[in-house]
């Protein structure tokens, strides 16, 4: 087995939440001091860990990201590397992008090219967001790339393939909580009461409107209401809702206009049902922008690759808050086919590990040539 493989089955066993990722970092600072290259100085910011490389002969400095934190998902993989954390689980592959950045980054501490290279293990991607505050990080400011790249799995592609495009890969996203508040009571007496498990379910029809007749055909919108929770028991009307959901458009301006509309929906249930209303958009991510040149220079160097597939593909609603880091450095984010029956944040996502060695193979020959251009 690929080494690398065998270390994306241990960061699977151990999945964390955002910012709290203590165990994974250790694991991941334990390997690279294990590396004992004199090319390397390590920097730590909160539960992430930044990773310079030092190149022969320095003109730029190229960074690579991989973000490290795993989700709320209880796993049903049955899988013998299962999770060990219950409740929480790897399953949008940053245990694949971990092992793929350790891949890289041992692969240039043996063979350093002339650049230097910025190896970023970035927490909270899944939420809170750690790309954003981490731009701001000292550093960062000390060691800001000139250059950033990174990918993300993608199940529905078969292993070998490489799917980007230039411009817009991925959305602006949001999340969404909306809390209510009423008068509680005994079912018998409806009228004495304000029923919020009445007002959230009004809401929730009223909210699927915002796409379909206030934002132009000819945009893309989405706003999922994903979990609901009202109410204690049978015979109890509701004193309180909450509606948990997100948002995502293709156009920042969208997002403006779809968070005003939301905000006047809130408002007539609040006056209409007679209760309080609260709204909290919680994390947003800016929009995953590829960087034209970098990437059409990427996509020519994939196209001549007798290893990989290139597929050009279109953008998607997809979130990430790498945006925010392209926002600040140019360069590009990639899907990388792992051939898995079950999508992103599937209690049984299961990727192919022999994408692993293919990622690690590719990215550390375009790393070559880029690092060491005249």
């Amino acid at each position: 087995m690929n080494p690398f493989a065998e270390i994306r089955r241990d960061l699977h066993q151990i999945p964390e939440l955002g910012f709290k990722e203590f165990k994974t970092q250790q694991y991941l600072l334990n390997y690279i001091t294990s590396l004992g290259s004199e090319r390397v100085e390590i920097e730590t910011w909160r539960t992430g860990i930044f990773v310079k490389v030092k190149g022969r002969n320095p003109r730029k400095m190229i960074g690579y990201r991989a973000d490290i934190d795993g989700l709320p998902i209880k796993e049903e993989t049955g899988l013998p590397f299962a999770s060990a954390h219950e409740g929480n689980m790897h399953a949008c592959g940053h245990d694949f992008h971990m092992s793929i950045g350790l891949g890289l980054l041992t692969r240039f501490c043996e063979n350093p090219i002339d650049d230097d290279l910025l190896f970023i293990f970035q927490p909270a991607e899944e939420g809170p967001g750690g790309a954003e505050p981490m731009l701001k990080s000292d550093t960062m400011l000390k060691w800001k790339p000139d250059m950033i790249l990174a990918l993300h799995i993608a199940p529905e592609y078969p292993v070998g393939t490489i799917a980007v495009k230039e411009g817009l890969l991925f959305a602006n996203t949001s999340e969404l909580f909306i809390d209510l508040k009423g008068k509680g009571g005994h079912a018998a007496y409806p009228h004495e009461t304000r029923d919020m498990v009445i007002a959230a379910c009004s809401l929730v029809g009223q909210l699927q409107t915002v796409v379909s007749r206030n934002v132009n055909p000819l945009d893309s919108a989405v706003i999922t209401v994903g979990k609901i929770t009202g109410g204690t028991v049978q015979n109890v009307i509701a004193e309180t809702a909450r509606l948990e959901g997100t948002i995502r458009t293709l156009n920042p301006e969208t997002m403006v206009k779809v968070k005003s509309r939301i905000k006047a929906l809130v408002e007539g249930v609040r006056v209409g049902y007679e209760c309080l209303a609260e709204i909290d958009y919680g994390a947003m991510y800016h929009q995953v922008y590829n960087d034209e040149r970098l990437t059409k220079e990427f996509m020519e160097f994939t196209e001549a690759s007798a290893d990989v597939r290139l597929h050009r593909c279109t953008e998607a609603m997809t979130g990430e808050d790498f945006g925010y880091m392209l926002k600040e450095i140019p360069g590009f984010m990639f899907w990388l086919g792992v051939s898995s029956q079950f999508g992103l944040h599937h209690a049984k996502l299961n990727p192919d590990e022999k994408a692993i060695e293919i990622a690690i193979n590719h990215i550390a020959d375009y790393l070559m040539l880029k690092g060491n251009e005249a």
